[in-house]
């Protein structure tokens, strides 16, 4: 009998969390534990660590996900296993779990089989607390925006132009809009608000921005929150509580330390999504992961187009360190579904098929090559494909002169990730052009850098900008905020912004509907089609295979 994921982290073996820092010379005094297998890593140790060379960076990506499936985590831990089995001193860089999608439809995101992070219960739930403290500062910022309102009003806040929302980390559509301040003159100033899920929140992408506690309060100081009667944008620091918050998010913005079930060193810290935040975990976590092993394996959310794209565009300015080899995860099933068979017809031989789905891969791979990164695809393989069908994607890589390995991870762990760990090596060592962004933020208004990624990453032909998304952009460049790197807020499915589009869609047109100014992240939001940023349940979500015993063992998590 197969076992489930949760039944094969459950029968893993936990080493104590000291004996894990100790493999990239941590010791006790550089971490706070939370309990036996869990620690934060303390910032004396992050400061103490910054002058340090950085080791070679790894990311993972993929093609556009799919109902049959990509494991980009699993590929992602599995290689990070594969790398320490090789004798390279290897560290995990990977964003925590939101109880939306683990209750909603994925059931849990540690990875898969023999290639996961764990403990898997606790990294799935509640963990360490952060994403508890990420809403509550978030809520806490609204109660102050809410009494200003009450108290007086000094600010001159026009109620109307409040853009700053409340959150949660569910899953829950009929808080997408509400209203609030009923039932008379003490219970508060009658206004429209609504909900985002936490991970939307810019809160969250400050926290994954952030290099120091210092560094967090500045950018919580420049959260703009609304807008006054004359228009005007009202800030954090007008209302006076940066401090409160950074005080919240204290112990949050330190990093989580884990472990996979081969007992790699995994920091696991912060969790936007891709498809409404730039979808990276945390720049503290990752440096520090740099600066302790000599390769770090990371992960950007959803498709290239969306997270690897973000963590270029975004992340690396404020990382200061791009990757060094760039992997690209696809499957045969998934390709098959992005050349136009149904999920049901996936596990039959159809090569004609595959070579069709292969233009989405293909795009993926030409764009991550486009900044000027050494590309590797791994093919998270699956019983039912056939030699025909893998032999075809590798010699389709080979004349776009990418090298293409068979990954089998979830099954194998380490032993089916070696394949993979030396074609990443080989590209690390190859010569590349070096790294070029897609745009310079500073010299590129917000309209070109949102063509630029629309014509030059999802290949379509026009941007269309609604009435209200150009009333903001004359605004945004009264403030200068036209500086500002985009973050596109997009369906996951497919490179342009209709969901039905799969594989290669060309000659079309994406609209953006709406600007959302994020500037303590340091990005401005472009949300378009009608992407969601509070999602909704499935009729059959998770949830209802999920339990727990009268001895506390979980069951149905994943």
């Amino acid at each position: 009998m197969t076992l489930t994921d949760i039944e094969i982290a459950q029968a893993a073996e936990l080493k104590p969390i000291q004996e894990i820092a100790q493999k990239v010379k941590l010791d006790s005094d550089d971490l706070e534990l939370y309990g036996k297998y869990k620690a934060k890593i303390d910032f004396t140790t992050t400061k103490r660590l910054a002058g340090q060379k950085n080791g070679k960076l790894i990311l993972v990506t993929a093609i556009n996900p799919t109902p049959a499936g990509e494991g980009k985590s699993t590929v992602t831990i599995g290689l990070a296993d594969a790398l320490s089995s090789l004798g390279k001193k290897t560290m995990i860089a990977l964003r925590e779990p939101s109880l939306g999608p683990t209750m909603g439809v994925k059931g849990g995101a540690c990875g898969g089989g023999y290639a996961q992070v764990i403990p898997m219960e606790d990294i799935n739930l509640h963990f360490t607390g952060d994403m508890h403290a990420i809403t509550t500062a978030n809520n806490a910022l609204s109660a102050f925006i809410d009494n200003h309102l009450f108290q007086g009003n000094l600010l001159q806040i026009d109620s109307r132009r409040v853009i700053w929302k409340r959150v949660v980390d569910l899953n829950d559509r009929a808080l997408r809009h509400v209203t609030i301040g009923l039932g008379g003159p003490m219970q508060g100033v009658p206004r429209e608000d609504g909900f985002d899920i936490t991970v939307a929140s810019e809160i969250m992408a400050i926290l994954c921005l952030a290099t120091s506690l210092t560094d967090l309060k500045k950018r919580l100081a420049r959260i703009v929150i609304g807008y006054t009667f004359q228009k005007h944008p009202v800030t954090v620091a007008d209302l006076k509580v940066e401090g409160a918050l950074t005080l919240l998010l204290k112990d949050a913005l330190k990093p989580n330390l884990v472990q996979s079930i081969e007992h790699t060193p995994a920091l696991v810290h912060g969790g936007p999504f891709a498809n409404i935040a730039h979808g990276c975990n945390s720049v503290l976590a990752t440096q520090t992961a740099m600066k302790l092993a000599d390769y770090t394996v990371t992960e950007a959310g959803f498709g290239a187009d969306l997270g690897a794209e973000k963590f270029l565009d975004i992340k690396v300015p404020q990382l200061e360190k791009a990757p060094d080899a760039i992997v690209v995860v696809a499957t045969i099933r998934a390709l098959k579904m992005h050349g136009g068979i149904s999920k049901d017809q996936l596990s039959t031989e159809n090569v004609e098929a595959v070579k069709v789905g292969f233009s989405n891969l293909q795009k993926h791979i030409e764009n991550m090559q486009s900044y000027g990164l050494p590309v590797v695809v791994a093919i998270n393989e699956f019983s039912s494909d056939t030699k025909n069908e893998t032999q075809l994607v590798k010699e389709l890589c080979r004349k776009l002169g990418v090298e293409a390995a068979l990954t089998a991870v979830w099954e194998k762990g380490s032993n089916g990730g070696v394949e993979l760990a030396n074609a990443v090596l080989m590209a690390i060592e190859s010569s590349s052009e070096g790294f070029q962004p897609l745009y310079n933020a500073e010299e590129t208004s917000i309209e070109e850098k949102v063509t630029k990624i629309v014509q030059q990453i999802y290949g379509g032909s026009r941007v269309l900008f609604s009435k209200k998304a150009l009333t903001q952009l004359k605004t945004f460049k009264t403030y200068g905020w036209e500086k500002l790197p985009v973050c596109m807020a997009k369906t996951q499915y497919s490179l342009s912004d209709d969901p039905s589009l799969l594989g290669r869609p060309t000659d079309f047109d994406v609209t953006i509907r709406e600007f959302v100014p994020k500037l303590g992240a340091g990005f401005i939001v472009a949300l378009t089609g009608d992407v969601m940023t509070m999602p909704g349940l499935p009729k059959s979500p998770a949830a209802l295979n999920m339990d727990v015993d009268a001895e506390g063992k979980v069951s149905g998590l994943f």
